[in-house]
């Protein structure tokens, strides 16, 4: 970061830098509690469903009320960071994410439960920007600065699958509230190690009055978006209240974006989404998101309904790809990032990836682990991570310090809208090749176990045919990124569309569950 820039963002080598790699522990800790929360529930679901006496109908809602908290409120959350200071916003929202977690552990009824969840994400959405904007100021060198956003990325997007082993290890062998109160030392640990270490630089806030209206409209709007997709899931894409709700969220977005090219002091100034680098990162992420969460909810499914692995044994079998994960974003990524353009380590990424999920569509009854997941799921984790290293390095490029948490945040609520569509969109197209499947099968089986076979291989083939679907995506965001991305190396100073302070604001969005 060159020296004007430094200034621009009040840091100061002795204060905001000094202990720069022990802030990024606390800092990847609490994003790591983050990432676990939105898998590590779902493992302790059916315990938590039977004791709380929750419905069939209204158990989503344990999943659906974090997601539509933290995807509704990234915006808001990331415009509270530059307004409030990045440390504050940051220990005020880990302290609120253990409030509200403790609150999930002593649960007595399913609405205290839903409420907590709730909690969860809004506290989520403050917390995610004010981590990512922090690391952005901290870590100046270009060479150092890939480093940390590599381990970051890694943990970030390893914490996904450690939540599947915590959570079956704990519902396993303690009790379903354990999934709740095990982010209490997380949050505690985190909040103390931010306040007595994290120096936070002086300049970069954004002191301009909070845009009310695009508050209003970007918080329904997108709440609109990500319930419809929920509820398109489960009550299908003809439900009239389905349908509303699209409408509804694009009526609201649409005058968000009115609102926003028309005020003084937006709350996602337009110019962060409209850069073509920017925009580009931001489509292809939501993208790949769109075929990750769908492809995890499938080999949960098979591993454990087909394959009959318990829940702790589902986890480990995810190890490959975080260890695919890891060497992609801390070996590939950060080695080649400050070397190659972003756009020759992200496209590949993605087809990296798509490879992957092309060994998937292979599934069968039969398969083993060794043939069709493992190397599938290497190769996923190795595209992913490779991918997501200069994407989350870009995110951010050539933005005022002042909208760096906001900018953050858009990468946020890209995935987070992404995993929404990703779920019911894959989810819709599986359910339907399996019901055809059984229709068109059926009438061969003659005896009970026969028709049970068809059901599974049925179930396979839904999910097959899904996969499908999600291999073209990540060739798609491939496309993307080879089309708009065309930034240099993070490390140079010859980046499209600002040459100076290109390199000078980077920022890293989280890999969101």
């Amino acid at each position: 970061m060159s020296e004007t820039a430094s200034k621009a963002l009040g840091v100061s080598d002795t204060s905001a830098h000094a202990n720069r790699w022990k802030a990024l522990v606390f800092i990847a800790l609490a994003q790591l509690m983050v990432v676990l929360d939105a898998t590590i529930v779902n493992i302790a679901l059916p315990s938590a469903q039977t004791d709380l006496g929750i419905s069939d109908g209204n158990r989503q809602w344990v999943v659906t009320a974090y997601a539509l908290a933290f995807g509704g409120l990234l915006l808001f959350g990331g415009r509270i960071a530059d307004l409030w200071g990045r440390k504050r916003a940051f220990v005020v929202g880990l302290v609120g994410f253990a409030a509200a977690s403790a609150l999930g552990g002593a649960a007595t009824t399913g609405a205290m439960m839903f409420g907590a969840r709730a909690l969860q994400g809004a506290f989520g959405a403050l917390l995610a920007p004010a981590a990512l904007s922090l690391l952005a100021v901290m870590f100046t060198d270009a060479k150092e600065r890939a480093k940390a956003f590599g381990i970051y990325g890694a943990i970030a997007g390893g914490g996904g699958a450690v939540g599947f082993i915590l959570g079956g290890v704990l519902t396993e062998y303690m009790d379903w509230r354990w999934t709740f109160f095990v982010n209490i030392p997380f949050a505690v640990i985190a909040a103390l190690g931010a306040y007595f270490v994290i120096r936070e630089p002086e300049g970069g806030r954004n002191r301009n009055p909070l845009d009310i209206p695009g508050v209003l409209l970007s918080t329904l709007g997108l709440v609109s978006l990500v319930y419809g997709f929920t509820r398109a899931e489960s009550d299908g894409w003809g439900d009239s209240l389905t349908v509303g709700l699209f409408v509804a969220s694009a009526v609201l977005l649409l005058a968000f974006v009115v609102t926003e090219s028309r005020v003084k002091a937006p709350l996602l100034p337009l110019r962060v989404v409209t850069d073509r680098n920017r925009g580009g990162i931001y489509l292809s992420l939501g993208i790949a998101i769109i075929a990750m969460f769908g492809t995890f909810l499938f080999l949960t499914y098979y591993l454990q309904v087909i394959k009959g692995y318990s829940p702790i044994k589902t986890g480990f079998a995810f190890l490959p790809m975080i260890a695919g994960m890891m060497v992609g974003s801390t070996q590939i990524g950060t080695r080649l990032m400050t070397r190659v353009p972003a756009r020759a380590l992200m496209g590949p990424g993605f087809l990296v990836a798509a490879s992957g999920m092309l060994v998937m569509t292979q599934m069968e009854i039969g398969s083993s682990y060794a043939s069709i997941i493992l190397p599938a799921m290497l190769l996923l984790g190795l595209g992913m991570g490779t991918a997501f290293m200069p994407a989350m390095s870009l995110a951010t490029l050539g933005v005022e310090p002042r909208d760096a948490g906001v900018a953050s945040a858009m990468v946020n609520t890209s995935q987070q809208v992404g995993g929404a569509i990703g779920t019911a969109l894959l989810n819709t197209i599986a359910a339907s090749a399996t019901t055809s499947y059984i229709k068109d099968h059926i009438g061969s089986a003659t005896s009970k176990s026969q028709a049970q076979l068809v059901q599974m291989q049925g179930a396979v083939h839904g999910y097959t045919n899904a996969i499908w679907f999600a291999v073209g995506m990540l060739v798609l965001a491939a496309v993307i990124v080879v089309t708009l991305v065309n930034a240099g190396t993070p490390g140079s100073t010859t980046v499209s569309g600002s040459e100076e302070g290109a390199e000078d604001e980077l920022a890293v969005p989280v890999v969101a569950h």
